[in-house]
């Protein structure tokens, strides 16, 4: 499975920059696997027992009858029953696993170079093509291959700097006639910024935002149209990079970071659980998960914390919460060495009796694998179980996140 770094801003040079976004990506993954629904209502929201959350993405047929995201779930029974809409539990695995199917298949189409993931639903990369409609033609390639393999609609926008791209994404949405693509070349610039409000430019914040305004600025426009100096002085660094990145000076870079020090994965759950062996199967999944991130950064780790916590929102109820440190025998990746661990911690500090709402599982004391000298007789062994594993994440990539699970994580799933 191809490999790919969490990210952060740095220096990079190339002739266009493609920024590819996912459409209501939460939604678009539970449609995908029902289609029957794409022209009905649909929400993903995270409920929980108590009728709580709130809507967290919609399709436009939800946006139609006045749905918005952040709308507490409560207040909407009357148009889920009147209007028959569908509600989605937010499924953050399933979303991840789909996104990395994206991943995958643009990085095997090797036509989009440089490619990073921004976000579980954004992307950017580059192309060495400065012709737009060159750059449309291969761009729609890639659009097409990963509605191939996800099913999911995507937006793409186009121009010699990330924040230029990202604003022509934002027209390839609103307007229909781009097809889904857009891109701004130099010469259309200043007429696109025209038309992009100042709060919808990526990279200035709230606080931002404001002092602009009082200033009497409103379009992307009449931002960059202010002198350096004055927007020294009203924003910070990352501002005064936006200011430079809207004006066409590449200013913004992706590069990749340095190995995550901690790597965790907590639920809240839709349900309280007294149960043991549900719990089990919970510290089971996160730590799977966190095994697949450790893995994909080429590191290993010889700690792992497990925390478990009861609904401190429900006065009627004992409370309870504890979490305990294990380290394992060694430095590893092996998801049956770190979960053996995680479960010894869950039986040290699981009490019976205790309605646990809440749980969650973190990796520390993490270095890249291959600082770590094993002795003689660890090293066969060790390249065995690294083959095991890697060969789990590729079906798994391929074919879906959980065809390949351990045997405990399969008795929560027959209890529902």
């Amino acid at each position: 499975m191809i490999k790919l770094p969490y990210i952060k801003f740095a220096a990079y040079i190339c002739s266009m920059i493609i920024h590819i976004d996912c459409n209501t990506f939460f939604a678009s993954c539970e449609l995908a696997t029902r289609p029957e629904l794409v022209n009905e209502p649909v929400i993903v929201a995270n409920i929980n027992e108590a009728g709580g959350g709130i809507i967290l993405a919609l399709n436009k047929p939800a946006k139609d009858i006045g749905l918005k995201r952040g709308i507490p779930i409560f207040q909407l029974k009357n148009i889920v029953d009147e209007k028959s809409v569908t509600v989605f539990p937010v499924d953050h695995k399933k979303y991840h696993r789909i996104s990395q199917t994206i991943m995958e298949a643009v990085i095997k189409q090797d036509t989009i170079q440089n490619f990073v993931q921004y976000s579980v639903d954004e992307f950017f990369g580059s192309m060495p093509i400065e012709d737009p409609e060159e750059v449309k033609f291969y761009v729609k390639k890639v659009v097409d291959e990963i509605t191939r393999v996800s099913n999911i609609p995507v937006s793409c926008g186009c121009s010699n700097t990330y924040t230029l791209a990202k604003t022509a994404t934002h027209f390839a949405k609103i307007y229909p006639g781009y097809k889904g693509i857009c891109v701004i070349t130099p010469e259309k610039r200043e007429n696109a910024l025209s038309l992009l409000p100042i709060e919808d430019v990526w990279g200035i914040g709230r606080k931002l935002r404001e002092k602009l305004k009082k200033a009497g600025i409103k379009t992307a426009l009449d931002f960059v149209k202010k002198e350096h100096l004055f927007v020294q002085n009203i924003a910070n660094t990352q501002g005064v990079k936006t200011w430079l990145e809207l004006k066409g000076t590449p200013s913004i870079k992706l590069e990749q970071n340095e190995l995550q020090q901690s790597i965790g994965q907590s639920q809240t759950f839709t349900y309280m659980t007294s149960d043991y062996e549900t719990m089990r199967s919970y510290i089971s999944d996160f730590t799977t998960i966190c095994c697949s991130k450790l893995r994909q950064q080429n590191g290993v780790c010889k700690a792992v914390n497990v925390f478990i916590a009861t609904n401190r929102h429900r006065d009627d109820l004992e409370q309870y919460n504890n979490n305990i440190s294990i380290r394992t025998n060694e430095y590893t990746a092996n998801t049956q060495e770190i979960l053996k661990a995680a479960l010894s911690g869950l039986e040290k500090i699981f009490k019976p009796n205790y309605m646990y709402k809440q749980a969650g599982v973190t990796l520390t004391d993490i270095c890249n694998k291959n600082q770590i000298i094993h002795s003689l007789f660890e090293t066969g062994t060790e390249q065995k179980r690294a083959k095991l594993m890697q060969a789990i994440d590729n079906i798994n990539a391929k074919f879906g996140e959980e065809k390949i699970h351990l045997a405990i994580q399969e008795k929560r799933k027959q209890k529902k």
